[in-house]
């Protein structure tokens, strides 16, 4: 396996935010892994460029034990949107996940075309209600 210049590893932390688990996730440069099982071992991955949007939640367990909850939505087939459970330093964490995503879209010249349109379907006209 080739060498990866590793940014970030944590498992993901379960009873009073212990490590007891069998899922590991990795950031590189460029890539994010996600490797679980204990028997069977599988790693997926997802390229930093193809994330659209992070999102970090903390229940109050999570906040006792010093750990949350981030949520990725990504374009890559096989994981679309996925959480990264129970990690310690989590705001840190989305933070450092975000930069390095950006970094990534600038690189690979990858531009997010937002949606200009409501559930509906039809044009976003919100100023029809100001009228």
């Amino acid at each position: 396996m080739a060498e990866r210049n590793v940014i970030w590893s944590d498992r993901k932390r379960t009873l009073f935010g212990l490590p007891l688990s069998f899922t590991k996730y990795t950031l590189t440069e460029d890539r994010l892994f996600v490797q679980t099982g204990f028997f069977t071992t599988v790693e997926d991955e997802v390229r930093l460029y193809r994330i659209l949007d992070v999102k970090l939640t903390r229940t109050l367990g999570q906040k006792i034990f010093g750990v949350g909850t981030i949520q990725v939505c990504s374009a890559d087939k096989s994981m679309a949107d996925f959480e990264i459970v129970s990690v310690k330093n989590a705001a840190e964490v989305k933070e450092r996940l975000s930069e390095l995503v950006e970094k990534n879209r600038v690189e690979k010249r990858v531009i997010n075309r937002e949606s200009m349109f409501d559930n509906d379907g039809d044009p976003d006209d919100d100023d029809e209600d100001l009228h």
